[in-house]
């Protein structure tokens, strides 16, 4: 299996760089069955939906991850200072780092460990060391206070597709988010979860769809693009997540009743066929909580997981091999082929795809 498989030609015209408005008015691809491709828009969502179904989401919340700041330092001709971009990457969580953040420094090499980068009058951090490439900070402040001064200095961080056409601004704060968003902690969107309204999800509930919600901290790794032409060979990233015993519950109560369980995002997708293939002996889905860097490519065997909604993906990327697994590699080429002729919109402002295997 060769990285050159998953590729394909997508002119640049079709990168989305804003989102469609109202949210649900973005397009919807429906591949159902074996063949069938229909063209429709995300308000029609229900229209493939049954009593019965239940949608599995995403509710992580993207922080303002990337801050501009500056450090200052003493020279023979006085103090001196310089620009320095920052980008959030994790919150520290074990042994003596616990509050610390990983963070992207440009230019790294201008940074000292002990240094203090400001960010605004109110938050400042300290560069404690730097591990593989990756920049480990102190800040002044923790807890709410932390929250607050970072939602005053931070923008959002845009995926660099986007980033390379234009800054981010205040509406993609809005934009970037999604309109359940919970649990802070993600430095990149569930962006399929991104098509949905307060009013389309009451639609959905009112039909007899159930939704459970579920965490995953979209990490900025999601961008990383495959180097190994054997994919097998492929190391993924990791991210923090977590199933509860809750959610775990609804999902195995739907398929013992026949419903379907469809993730929305390969994010959800991702973290509720980790907690499967985790669970004990003879239960389909169980709690659990950790990182998971579970890599889903042709060949894969899905445990709990029906059909799935999701944008458009880049080229030679693992989420390619992700939705090549669930529909097999020539009936995505069928749907790719047919999205590029169509000019849906792609990747993380751009379209919807709802892939229903033939077995769903």
């Amino acid at each position: 299996m060769k990285l050159t498989d998953f590729d394909f030609d997508l002119p640049e015209r079709l990168i989305a760089t804003r989102p469609a408005a109202p949210r649900p008015s973005a397009r919807l691809l429906v591949a159902d069955g074996r063949d069938a491709i229909t063209d429709a828009h995300v308000r029609d969502l229900p229209g493939w939906l049954r009593p019965g179904d239940r949608l599995v989401l995403n509710d992580t919340s993207v922080i303002p991850a990337r801050l501009a700041g500056r450090r200052f330092r003493d020279s023979a001709q006085g103090p001196v200072s310089a620009a320095i971009g920052v980008t959030l990457l994790e919150l520290r969580t074990g042994g003596d780092c616990v509050g610390d953040w990983a963070a992207l420094i440009k230019p790294l090499r201008k940074v000292r460990p002990g240094e203090v980068i400001r960010f605004s009058h109110d938050l400042s951090a300290t560069l404690q060391t730097v591990e593989a490439g990756q920049a480990i900070l102190r800040f002044n402040l923790s807890g709410d206070a932390f929250d607050a001064a970072l939602a005053e200095a931070g923008a959002m961080p845009l995926p660099p597709y986007i980033a390379a056409r234009r800054p981010a601004d205040a509406r993609d704060k809005t934009d970037y988010q999604t309109v359940f968003a919970r649990n802070p902690g993600a430095v990149a969107a569930p962006t399929a979860s991104l098509h949905f309204d307060a009013p389309l999800l009451e639609q959905i509930r009112a039909m007899g769809v159930d939704l459970t919600y579920v965490t995953l901290h979209v990490g900025a790794g999601t961008f990383l693009p495959v180097k190994v032409e054997d994919v097998k060979t492929h190391k993924m990233h990791s991210e923090r997540g977590e199933v509860s015993a809750v959610a775990a519950a609804e999902i195995a109560a739907t398929r013992a009743a026949g419903g379907r369980i469809i993730p929305v995002g390969t994010t959800a997708l991702r973290l509720i066929e980790t907690a499967a293939q985790n669970s004990m002996a003879g239960a389909a889905i169980g709690a659990w909580q950790g990182k998971t860097d579970i890599f889903i490519y042709p060949g894969f065997r899905f445990r709990v997981t029906d059909a799935l909604m999701t944008n458009f993906h880049l080229p030679k990327s693992t989420l390619m091999m992700l939705v090549s697994a669930l529909m097999g590699q020539a009936r995505i080429k069928a749907i790719y082929d047919h999205a590029l002729a169509q000019e849906y919109r792609f990747f993380s402002y751009g379209d919807a795809s709802l892939l229903i295997p033939p077995d769903a």
